[in-house]
């Protein structure tokens, strides 16, 4: 059967899946990124990997994967097939695309792990309907990605959607990236972790202890989680303004919270626009799974200009 791989590369695991033409996941598969050993060793662990997915394929499927998607954290020159850099991985200027082709013997497309995410939940799952959306992860920081009929944008260096380092609190709290009050320093599931940890005075407190406080009506509890929704209201209405999508779709940590996060965050945006037209707010829907079936759909694109193949997802 014919089929691509898809490789989700993260900071501490990796998930993989072997997909059918279809979007069908025909085989899934998880492995430690194993970062504790060094960059090299997670490179090679990646490679180690991907190869492995192609054998399964070829024993099982009764035929080896016809092409590969990487998606990878951190800066990625898709163009190049480069991982620039990720911080949480420790590499720098990887030639990921051409190791893993070489290794494989077929077509590899690299990808960024969010606007990967992004892709597929525009083409598959809460942004499908919409010809122009916004991707927002919020995990332990907060990325986006810009969707434009059934693409993401990636911007002219590689940098589009990084909404999360969008100043919404000129002055405020130091970012690692070197500016003060960026949006994911008090919205990401990080943030509102180490807000709810301190507030609470357990050190063990994390973003999701902190919902469960809000929604059985602990009033320090709703303070923070107020004073994150608002930051976040702050940086969506700013891409809004600039991007008119119709649908902004939530995902990562923070939005398991469900309506505990997206009742007031609707009511904070729409008190927000003034000329905007109010867009829609909703949950991502594929989990999880996103940055899978995000590295199969640039695989199977990839197939598409090579050699003229038709597939529907």
């Amino acid at each position: 059967m014919r089929h691509v791989i898809a490789l989700d590369v993260g900071g501490t695991g990796m998930k993989a899946a072997l997909v059918g033409a279809d979007g069908t996941l025909l085989h899934r598969a998880r492995r430690a990124t194993g970062r504790e050993r060094g960059p090299d060793a997670v490179v090679a662990g990646v490679r180690d990997f991907a190869a492995a997915l192609r054998a399964h394929g070829a024993e099982h499927l009764g035929e080896p994967a016809a092409a590969a998607g990487v998606v990878v954290p951190g800066i990625v020159d898709e163009a190049r097939g480069t991982a620039v850099y990720a911080a949480n991985l420790g590499w720098r200027d990887v030639p990921l695309r051409e190791l893993i082709a070489a290794d494989l013997g077929v077509p590899v497309a690299l990808g960024h792990d969010v606007r990967t995410g992004g892709l597929a939940e525009g083409r598959l799952g809460a942004g499908r309907d919409a010809d122009r959306f916004l991707f927002v992860a919020l995990g332990t920081g907060i990325a986006g990605a810009i969707g434009l009929d059934g693409r993401v944008e990636a911007g002219a260096h590689g940098f589009a959607g990084e909404i999360g380092h969008v100043v919404v609190r000129p002055g405020g709290t130091p970012c690692p990236c070197g500016q003060r009050g960026c949006l994911e320093r008090y919205a990401s599931a990080a943030a509102v972790g180490e807000a709810w940890a301190a507030a609470c005075g357990n050190p063990e407190a994390d973003a999701a202890h902190c919902a469960k406080a809000v929604t059985a009506g602990d009033p320090i509890a709703v303070r923070v989680w107020q004073h994150a929704v608002d930051a976040l209201a702050d940086g969506l209405v700013t891409a809004l303004t600039l991007l008119d999508p119709h649908t902004l779709v939530i995902g990562g940590g923070l939005a398991e919270a469900g309506e505990t996060l997206f009742t007031p965050l609707r009511d904070a945006v729409r008190r927000r626009l003034t000329f905007q037209q109010p867009p829609r707010i909703v949950p991502a829907a594929l989990g999880d799974s996103a940055g899978c079936l995000g590295a199969a759909l640039l695989a199977w694109d990839l197939l598409k200009t090579t050699d003229g193949t038709e597939v529907t997802p």
